[in-house]
Formats: structure tokens, sequence, C-alpha cells
């Protein structure tokens, strides 16, 4: 396995796949209905305009296993450094520490663009998902009760964060 940056002609779609089945199976997205090719042009856009990572796990054939990213937290200057991550990590190879090692580049990743706070929105009945992020020092900042609606149920979300000891000298403006 080899950890590398996911650019939009190699792994677009792979990614839309990952994106896709977790919508159609899972609470981790809070979507309906499957997304269009077309939505990934825009996603890496925003990736690349403002320099937020894209890490992917690739197998020994070039295969996507599992990719992790953070955007903006909010659109207000003074978030500048606090970012929501998400990972996400192909159905097939869950339950083996992908997500661990991924979120783990992902934190390195945030710590060298001086990010401050990472937060993560996690469905509160993705038990998977919050013991990952508590055993990388995550912790529970808060839970939006009844947030979403899907599959006949209300969703709670919970946001989990990580402070970083980064940036050294934050700057107003």
């Amino acid at each position: 396995m080899e950890f590398i940056a996911c650019t939009p002609d190699a792994h677009a779609d792979a990614i839309l796949d990952i994106f896709n089945e977790a919508i159609v199976n899972s609470t981790a997205l809070y979507d309906y209905q499957p997304r269009p090719r077309e939505s990934m042009d825009g996603w890496f856009r925003t990736k690349q305009a403002n320099g937020f990572p894209v890490i992917g796990a690739v197998d020994a054939q070039g295969a996507l296993l599992g990719f992790a990213s953070y955007g903006s937290f909010r659109a207000w200057p003074a978030y500048k450094y606090s970012v929501e991550h998400s990972v996400y990590v192909h159905k097939d190879h869950r339950g083996k520490g992908l997500g661990l090692l991924l979120m783990q580049r992902l934190i390195a990743a945030a710590r060298q663009r001086q990010v401050h706070v990472m937060v993560g929105g996690i469905d509160m009945t993705n038990r998977g998902s919050i013991a990952l992020h508590e055993k990388l020092g995550f912790t529970h900042s808060g839970t939006i009760m009844q947030a979403g609606f899907k599959f006949g149920r209300w969703l709670d979300l919970g946001f989990f964060q990580l402070v970083l000891d980064t940036p050294e000298h934050p700057v107003d403006g």
C-alpha cells in the first residue's frame, strides 16, 4: 500500500464510487441520492484552489482503497485556522486500520499547513468513526440532536475536534 496525493484525472471516479456507496448504504453522508460525476469537478477545484489535501491510499495496482481530506470549517475569515475533515474507506477495506493511517497523514498535513483545529461531523450511531477519532485524540465537543433525517429516522450529528499545536504565530486578518 502507498499513500498519494489524489488527482481528479486518476481518482475522481474512485472517490465518487466511495462517496456514493456511503450515501446509499450508511449515514456517513447525509445525502439521499448518489452524486453525479460532474460533482467531482467542483469538489476537486475547491480543494485545489484552497490548498486542501486529498490523501489517498492505493494498492499495488493503483486502486484507491480510501481517502482523507479537509475543507473550510466555516466561510468567515476568523475561522481560517479551522477545518472540517472527512475520511472514507472503500467498503471492501474497512476494519483493517486504513482509516487510522489516512487520518494520521491528514493530521500531519494539517500541522504542516498551520491548521489549529480539525473538526469532524460524525453521525452518533457511527461507533467505528467515533472510536477512530477518539483513538487519535479527538474530543466530543457537542451534538446537534435530530440534525438530519434519513432512512426513516432522525439522525444526531456529533462534532469531534482535535486542537493542534499550530500555528506558532496566529495573526488576525
